[in-house]
């Protein structure tokens, strides 16, 4: 049974929607030393794509402005935002964030402006074509996955969704 059925199986549901300005992040297939920590950085649109695969726009994660800055201004050199979606939450599936330092075999690396995020393959399947923010409100404040095309709903405050099949 494939990682993704089991978690259709035994997984609760949920997720949240906003629109902000966002610029694209591609794949970079060096290897990297460090994890990005939550610290500031430009707004340039710089890409590093993958070499060694041919990805297609569904493949990336779009990071917004807000996420890029938020993302400089705590990450120390050598970390970077681990994203990993496991069953739970009130729709099924639920994201989480982590600053991580260690790169596993089948993480795939995204980095712009100096600040980078890891995914794991299998969780890559649940958030590609995505968009991570960085949001604050008055009651808290929280990286969210915005605009995932593979979530058909998700809950109110964004940390949960639930998969469309």
């Amino acid at each position: 049974m494939s990682f993704a059925r089991r978690l259709l199986i035994s997984a609760p549901k949920r997720a949240s929607f906003h629109l902000f300005k966002v610029e694209t992040l591609r794949t970079c297939s060096a290897p990297v030393a460090s994890a990005a920590r939550y610290s500031s950085a430009s707004s340039t649109k710089e890409e590093l794509q993958r070499p060694s695969s041919s990805l297609t726009l569904a493949e990336n994660i779009t990071l917004s402005e807000s996420c890029v800055k938020r993302l400089a201004e705590i990450m120390e050199k050598g970390e970077f935002l681990r994203i990993a979606v496991e069953g739970g939450g009130c729709s099924g599936f639920q994201y989480k964030f982590s600053l991580d330092t260690a790169k596993n075999e089948d993480d795939r690396v995204f980095e712009k402006n100096g600040v980078g995020i890891i995914v794991d393959q299998d969780s890559l399947e649940f958030v590609k074509g995505s968009t991570i923010d960085f949001s604050r409100e008055l009651i808290r404040s929280s990286f969210q996955v915005l605009k995932n095309p593979q979530a058909e709903h998700g809950c109110s405050c964004g940390s949960s969704f639930s998969v469309k099949i």
